[in-house]
């Protein structure tokens, strides 16, 4: 399978990642936290609603890729290991190598473990 790249242009640099390295985007403020498999964090000058619009645009078809979770998170769905309602926490890790927990909204956790349930759930 061919690798799919999202590129990102700011005035200071260019980043080009494999979209199935990165496991999350996580809002801060005005800004967007990238966070890659390798545990990389990039950190660019646009809000998370931007970053999921230019995802859509530039991805495509590929954008499905990611989800959105709540205010905060633009997660990659292939890393859910664990959605945990009553604790409020994700867990998103390859099995191996990396683990990052999440600490987002039940109603949010509900929504995503919802996409998983339904019939025509990613998997």
């Amino acid at each position: 399978m061919k690798n799919i790249y999202l590129h990102l242009n700011t005035r200071d640099e260019f980043l080009r990642m494999d979209i199935s390295k990165i496991v999350y985007f996580e809002a801060d403020g005005n800004y967007t936290n990238i966070v890659l498999a390798n545990k990389l964090k990039s950190v660019v000058c646009m809000n998370l609603a931007h970053m999921q619009q230019i995802l859509t645009d530039s991805l495509k078809e590929n954008a499905r890729t990611f989800v959105r979770v709540g205010k905060k998170y633009i997660i990659n769905h292939a890393y859910v290991c664990q959605i945990n309602v009553l604790r409020q926490n994700l867990v998103l890790s390859d099995g191996a190598s990396f683990t990052f927990q999440l600490d987002i909204s039940k109603e949010a956790l509900k929504g995503l473990r919802e996409l998983y349930l339904a019939p025509s759930g990613k998997e």
